[in-house]
């Protein structure tokens, strides 16, 4: 067991010191810059968000919301009325599944237009 923890944190520190020494760093503008966004900090702070954006990330947080909803179904099957839970994850997902059919048709998912 002493042999392996040895192993471990010599392997730790090797790598360690590895990644200090390894990267050359070159910063440019972008990469100094405090913002990550693509927006211009030193611009005017006034110019239009684009709509298209936040309806794109709304519906991957909402979809993203759905994977959270589902994730303890394996789990609740074994609960002793798993048909309660099957019938409300199904709903969830007819739900979810009829308004990605409405967005697709309505064409919001398309990023350029």
């Amino acid at each position: 067991m002493l042999v392996f923890a040895l192993m471990a944190l010599t392997l730790s520190v090797i790598l360690a010191f590895i990644s200090f020494w390894l990267p050359t760093t070159h910063p440019d503008t972008e990469k100094l810059s405090p913002y990550e966004c693509g927006f211009d900090p030193l611009g005017s702070a006034r110019l239009p968000y684009s709509m298209r954006f936040f309806l794109v990330a709304i519906l991957f947080l909402l979809f993203d919301l759905e994977i959270a909803l589902l994730l303890p179904l394996p789990w609740a099957i074994q609960l002793p009325m798993p048909h309660t839970v099957i019938m409300w994850a199904l709903a969830i997902l007819v739900l979810l599944t009829m308004g990605f059919i409405y967005e697709w048709a309505q064409a919001g998912l398309e990023w350029a237009e």
